[in-house]
């Protein structure tokens, strides 16, 4: 598969590359998508909350009145569920929600939400390109040329670059990774998806081994 680049002021080079198609023309599979962004979405919970239950609630253990002839239910407790400022059932405790996939249905996953943006028209190939220093100014330039202003956008790198990730990140819409840290979420969330020439390599790849 071919596709033009582009350069920095949204103008075809007049080149194009060539995408693996074992890559980018894969017949998508929900299921391994679904499953991988439920995992990336389960690894961002902390999973600290806790609640006081019975026995962890302070108060006396003092029996609070008679068993018998008060007319109304026995109680040993302050700390019964039951009364105000007792403890909770089966309250939550902390917990892990991680779960293993293992890393063959990962790149599937991957590959399907590459082939989805491809065949939606969402995905663009940029020539290489760098800052001197740090310009948001410049950035924003930038996605107006390429008309992602008003859209979530995700830029991959091809090897880290300071000066473009500091130029993007006080733009909320806008992510930048380099081809490493690419993850299913990160794609499908984009409403466009633009890869670095340099990148290509690097996550035919990551997503072929």
């Amino acid at each position: 598969m071919e596709v033009k680049v582009l350069d920095i002021n949204g103008k075809d080079t007049g080149r194009k590359v060539q995408l693996s198609d074992d890559v980018f023309a894969i017949e998508p599979n929900k299921h391994a998508v679904y499953l991988d962004v439920k995992q990336y979405l389960a690894n961002q919970r902390q999973g600290t909350h806790k609640a006081k239950e019975r026995a962890e609630v302070t108060g006396s253990t003092r029996k609070i009145k008679k068993q018998k002839g008060t007319g109304t239910a026995r109680a040993g407790s302050v700390k019964n569920p039951l009364f105000k400022g007792g403890g909770t059932v089966f309250g939550p405790r902390p917990r892990s929600y991680s779960f293993k996939l293992n890393k063959t249905l990962k790149r599937l996953a991957r590959k399907s939400v590459f082939s989805q943006k491809v065949n939606e028209s969402d995905l663009i190939v940029l020539e290489d390109f760098n800052f001197e220093t740090p310009s948001t100014k410049k950035f924003i330039t930038l996605l107006n040329a390429l008309g992602l202003e008003n859209k979530k956008s995700l830029f991959v790198l091809g090897d880290s670059n300071k000066n473009v990730y500091l130029s993007s990140r006080n733009l909320k819409a806008s992510n930048v990774v380099t081809n490493s840290e690419l993850s299913t979420y990160a794609i499908l969330n984009a409403n466009k998806v633009v890869l670095l020439e340099s990148s290509l390599e690097g996550i035919e790849q990551n997503v072929s081994k």
